[in-house]
């Protein structure tokens, strides 16, 4: 008898339906995987074996087939277990065989009949959605997270046995809701704040009106300055997640196997601080089966790499087409993947080896050749991509020892949720959602600057030998400076703090 049963599989962050079909017919005892199953679906077998003997009910001593479509697409995961398993039941007649339509299954077997987590729910979830479909049953621990998808049924199940014999009639299994604004408000909330830092008010403004804009983010200064607590605390001054980006980005952490199991839905955005040892495959993504890598866990939030130079070359190097297409995409011979990657890309530096070149109170050690190679190890072209230059000097004792640290990240978000406003409604209904996002064409029709200004600019290029990419660069930091001030039109004082944040172009030696 053969049985099919509606599953579900990912390529990228988005599902598509695998249809299980089992046939069990007389013959020696056999069970076959075919379909292009990966090791994890072959094994599957003993698993499944096991947790249906005991779970109490009978594996046929026959030819068991199993057959996943489409078969020319790689199935990997233990999400096929369960729905395998129905598939068995239902052909022997435990299951009635018409009672598992219109639900998607998924689901990992324990060997005593528990039904395990799973990766990729809330994109199966939309797929139902998307298929027409009744609902979905997964295991207890993915619910709330499909459940975000309120048009579906999402029926959690603990054991093999609740889904038999809530697809036997035997047992009411309600459907998981969830109240979408409550989660995402109570999950609404940063473990930092900017009042948290002494000093650094140069470095603070040039942050806030990174995240204004969307701006790309280099901290120069020596160890012990404050450039990670600054980096830490970025995202809690960024403009409120609107539930599409929320969902996008729960979608990629999902698939990846590291959504929180307390959280339904991700409603701060991500902080990804890889460390300097990563390979590029880590950083971007890849591997035999595509996987997403931090940029992408990054979508919508913030990518910060500390110790910038310390990273391999080819790892930085492959970060420029994400940086500038907001997107990875990946091709292997069996499949081409696609992961979003819109990020802010904050990064961090010592301004030589020892850390102490351009510090006051500190004598570098590093000879002009040290120095010169220790900055050469990030290529122009990654420089060119990152708006901002900062120092970040050491603390003063005077700072440290002040009793406040200055506004709080409440206040500086309303003033970059004020400028993105202004951002959202000039770029109307396009893709950009910000100012560094601008294309050449935009830059010219919403950059224009007075004579003051043009001569401002002409002075910074001839002196600094700056890059028309450099040079577009400034009018899209001046353009976001201005937005904070309220300002329709680019003025002389704008060109003048833009330029100033392009500190290691002034001082590569």
């Amino acid at each position: 008898m053969i049985v099919k049963v509606i599953s579900s599989a990912v390529v990228g962050i988005d599902s598509y339906p695998v249809d299980v079909e089992v046939d069990v017919s007389s013959g020696l005892p056999q069970f076959s995987t075919v379909g292009l199953p990966d090791v994890s679906v072959r094994e599957s077998k003993d698993r499944i074996k096991a947790a249906i003997k005991n779970s109490g009910y009978r594996f046929p001593a026959d030819r068991v087939t199993v057959n996943l479509a489409p078969a020319d697409i790689k199935k990997e995961g233990t999400s096929f277990d369960l729905p395998i398993a129905v598939g068995i039941l239902a052909a022997e007649g435990i299951i009635k065989s018409e009672s598992h339509q219109g639900y998607i299954i998924m689901g990992e077997l324990s060997l005593d009949g528990r039904v395990k987590g799973i990766r990729g729910a809330l994109s199966a979830a939309f797929q139902a959605k998307e298929m027409g479909i009744k609902g979905i049953v997964l295991p207890r621990e993915n619910a709330a997270e499909a459940a975000m998808v309120e048009t579906i049924d999402v029926i959690a199940v603990d054991y093999l046995s609740d889904v038999v014999e809530f697809f036997s009639g035997r047992k009411e299994i309600k459907p998981t809701k969830i109240n979408i604004s409550e989660i995402f408000n109570r999950s609404l909330h940063y473990p930092f704040d900017f009042s948290e830092i002494r000093g650094q008010d140069q470095a603070k403004r040039a942050l806030e009106v990174a995240a204004a804009g969307g701006h790309n983010i280099i901290m120069v200064g020596p160890p012990g300055s404050g450039k990670t607590m600054l980096a830490q605390r970025l995202p809690s001054v960024f403009p409120d997640l609107f539930l599409e980006e929320a969902v996008e980005t729960t979608k990629i952490f999902s698939v990846v196997g590291l959504l929180p199991k307390k959280d339904a839905i991700l409603a701060t955005r991500p902080f990804r601080a890889p460390h300097h040892t990563i390979s590029d495959a880590g950083l971007v993504g890849g591997g035999h089966i595509p996987k997403p890598g931090e940029v992408s866990l990054a979508h919508n939030g913030v990518l910060f790499l500390d110790e910038l130079p310390e990273f391999k070359k080819n790892v930085l190097e492959v970060l420029r087409q994400p940086m500038e297409d907001g997107y990875v995409t990946i091709a292997r011979s069996s499949l081409t993947a696609t992961y979003p990657a819109r990020f802010m890309l904050v990064a961090a530096m010592n301004p030589c080896p020892c850390g102490y070149y351009t510090d006051p109170r500190r004598e570098c050690r590093c000879t002009p050749q040290q120095i010169r190679q220790y900055q050469a190890k990030i290529s122009g072209p990654l420089l060119d991509r990152i708006d901002i230059h900062i120092d970040v000097p050491s603390i003063r004792y005077r700072d440290l020892a002040a009793r406040s640290g200055g506004e709080s990240s409440k206040l500086i978000r309303e003033r970059v949720n004020r400028a993105r406003g202004v951002q959202k409604e000039r770029f109307g209904s396009t893709d950009i959602q910000c100012n560094a996002r601008m294309s050449n064409k935009q830059i010219k029709e919403f950059c224009p600057i007075d004579e003051d200004s043009g001569r401002l600019i002409e002075m910074a290029v001839d002196r600094l030998g700056l890059t028309a990419r450099a040079y577009t660069r400034i009018l899209k930091v001046a353009r976001t400076i201005a937005d904070l001030e309220e300002e329709e039109n680019i003025h002389s004082h704008h060109i003048s703090e833009a330029i100033q944040y392009r500190s290691l172009d002034r001082r590569m030696i």
